[in-house]
């Protein structure tokens, strides 16, 4: 299992970012794939992290 600071490393956002997301709070698009191609899944597959 990869750690939240590593995916924010491997996705180039911050620490910061992921807690917002985790909270609820609106993603940017471009923020969204940074984050699907950091855990290796494609965009068909956002449903699995994004609501």
């Amino acid at each position: 299992m990869m750690s939240k600071a590593e995916l924010a490393r491997k996705a180039g956002i911050s620490v910061q970012t992921l807690n917002r997301i985790e909270r609820g709070e609106i993603c940017r698009v471009d923020t969204q794939r940074k984050i699907l191609e950091a855990l290796s899944l494609k965009v068909e597959e956002k449903g699995k992290i994004f609501d």
